[in-house]
């Protein structure tokens, strides 16, 4: 969900300083609002807006998308593939 113009507009009216931002992150921002095409201040507002707008999955949704990819992977990940990732200590 991405946020309306005019709710932008109303965070726009509160005033913050990002201090000592990491300079790694402060790129990836960058990197991100030029992806965007928008301002760094847009994209920081957008990332807030999106960070707090999330609702976590209900279990049926959870459920209908690993139905989903298993769905996708037509037997590719058979219970005898996970068994032997476990056995070598892979995730």
């Amino acid at each position: 969900m991405k946020p309306e113009r005019n709710h932008i507009r109303e965070l726009m009216a509160m005033n913050y300083t990002l201090k000592n931002i990491p300079d790694e992150i402060y790129e990836r921002i960058k990197l991100r609002a030029k992806r965007h095409r928008r301002s760094i201040n847009s994209e920081i507002i957008n990332i807030l807006f999106e960070a707090t707008s999330r609702r976590r999955p209900s279990v049926e949704e959870i459920l209908a998308r690993a139905d989903e990819l298993r769905a996708r992977t037509k037997g590719l990940i058979t219970d005898e593939f996970i068994n032997e990732a476990k056995r070598e200590g892979r995730p």
